[in-house]
C-alpha cells in the first residue's frame, strides 16, 4: 500500500488524510512525510526532468542533495488516480501520485457498469450509466436508446436478408 512506510496502518478500504501536491504549493518535509513524497522528488520533478535530487536522512533531519530542509515547493501538479472496480484495480492505493506528464489520456464514455451488490441478474447492472458519455463538467450523455435502436435495425437486416436469400 501507498505510501510504504511501517508507521501507517493503511489498507485498501481505509486510507489517511493524503495532501495531493500542486504546481507553486510548498509542503514540510520530514520523516513522517518523506515516504509520501520522495519519489516525486527524486524521480519526478529530479531524474526524470534531468536533475539530480537526492533525499537522505540525518538522524531526524532530511538531507536534500546533502543540504539540510524542512519544506520542498513542488514544480508539477500530480494526481490521484483512483480505478471503477475498487477491489480489483491497481491504482493510486498502490503505486501513489501520478506526475501531469504521465497522464496520457482521459474518460470519454462508459460501455458498461456493473454493481456486484445488485440483487438479480437485472439489478446488477447500471442501466443508467449504459453508453454514458463521460465529461467532467457536463451532464452525461446516454446513447443507450441509440444502441438499441441501431441493434434492432441490425438484426432486423439480418432477419430479412437470410429470409430473402433462401
Amino acid at each position: 500500500m501507498f505510501p510504504k512506510s511501517k508507521s501507517l496502518s493503511w489498507n485498501k478500504d481505509n486510507l489517511g488524510p493524503i495532501f495531493i501536491p500542486k504546481k507553486g504549493t510548498t509542503t514540510k518535509l520530514n520523516l513522517e512525510t518523506l515516504p509520501f513524497y520522495k519519489r516525486l522528488i527524486e524521480v519526478y520533478e529530479g531524474s526524470e526532468l534531468g536533475i539530480e535530487n537526492k533525499l537522505s536522512v540525518n538522524g531526524t533531519q532530511v538531507l536534500l542533495n546533502g543540504q539540510p530542509t524542512d519544506t520542498y515547493t513542488f514544480k508539477m501538479d500530480y494526481y490521484w488516480m483512483m480505478g471503477d472496480n475498487r477491489h480489483n484495480s491497481l491504482d493510486s492505493r498502490y503505486f501513489g501520485f501520478v506526475p501531469e506528464n504521465h497522464v496520457v489520456g482521459k474518460p470519454v464514455f462508459v460501455w458498461f457498469s456493473w454493481d456486484t451488490n445488485g440483487d438479480g441478474i437485472m439489478n446488477k447492472i447500471r442501466w443508467e450509466r449504459l453508453f454514458t458519455t463521460v465529461s467532467g463538467d457536463k451532464e452525461p450523455t446516454s446513447y443507450l436508446p441509440y444502441f438499441l435502436i441501431g441493434l434492432l435495425v441490425l438484426f432486423g437486416y439480418n432477419f430479412f436478408k437470410k429470409k430473402r436469400d433462401s
